[in-house]
């Protein structure tokens, strides 16, 4: 299949940052304050200010509906980011951390007022970069696509991955994993998880140990409950998370030569994509902090 995206040989140049804030909270104004907004959107250009390049792709996301995915390449951190906002107002951003092999996922989620929430809530889950889950940063800021207003189906859906989140990670530490950390998740507080095996492999590689919080198992509390199942909003219990990337480069094509001398040689010629979905579970002190869990 032809994604009718290529691989250009310049670089695609930067057009500017406005981006961020254009239509991405669009809808949002009834249930928010235009001050949580201006945070909201704070929050996007930090994480975009001095990218080497952007790609802006249209989606259709397992609902159905339409979005917007914003894929941007950053050659001197060696970073990519993609973002986008699902039907319900959730923004979800997703970051590449090619230096330290750290990837980084937050979700900024509408809170429910009438039952007590924030006006928004803040998530982030960090753990290990695995090689060849992502195009090189390289690669992605030479991305081309020759149908912009085209709707993108991913080639390949990969499996739902599992991940249990069993330790926090304290913000004002976490430089030592990435420094893109802080700026991600500056709004989540005390709401940044990663796993168990992740923490083990940082520490054995030197970090400060002072960084992590391993968080209470069920095994440690009797008739702890998934979240779903706890009746009192006042409760802790185990909470789980869901988000998919719809459309990402997960793959580089290579084609063959056919000119003179260099016949038979090979080159960059466009990307695979992939859908992918993760679930996180994680432990919360009070069920009035995953509200969501129950729809599920």
């Amino acid at each position: 299949m032809n994604s009718g995206l290529r691989v250009s040989p310049r670089l695609f140049a930067l057009t500017g940052v406005a981006f961020a804030s254009s239509g991405m909270f669009a809808g949002c104004t009834a249930v928010a304050s235009v001050r949580t907004l201006a945070r909201l959107c704070a929050l996007v250009l930090v994480v975009a200010a001095g990218l080497g390049s952007e790609l802006r792709v249209r989606v259709r996301l397992s609902d159905g509906l339409v979005t917007e995915e914003l894929l941007e390449a950053d050659t001197e951190r060696d970073s990519i980011s993609l973002e986008f906002k699902q039907g319900d107002g959730t923004l979800i951003t997703f970051l590449a951390d090619f230096k330290q092999e750290v990837k980084i996922f937050r979700a900024l989620i509408l809170g429910e007022l009438e039952r007590g929430q924030n006006q928004y809530q803040a998530l982030c889950f960090v753990s290990r970069l695995n090689r060849n889950e992502i195009i090189p940063s390289e690669s992605m800021a030479r991305l081309r696509q020759k149908n912009p207003h085209v709707i993108r189906l991913a080639e390949e859906r990969k499996g739902l991955e599992q991940l249990t989140m069993s330790a926090a990670v304290n913000l004002s530490r976490a430089w030592q994993l990435s420094s893109h950390i802080r700026n991600m998740c500056s709004e989540a507080h005390e709401a940044i998880y990663t796993r168990e095996a992740d923490m083990k492999h940082w520490l054995e590689k030197g970090v400060d140990g002072s960084m992590f919080e391993v968080l209470p198992r069920t095994t440690e509390a009797p008739g702890f409950q998934a979240c779903h199942s706890t009746k009192d909003l006042w409760q802790p219990c185990l909470c789980t998370y869901g988000l998919r990337l719809e459309w990402y480069p997960c793959l580089l094509k290579y084609c063959r030569s056919r000119d003179g001398a260099a016949k038979g040689a090979t080159y960059k010629c466009g990307i695979r994509s992939c859908s992918k979905g993760y679930h996180f579970t994680y432990y919360v002190p009070q069920k009035q902090l995953c509200l969501w869990d129950e729809e599920t």
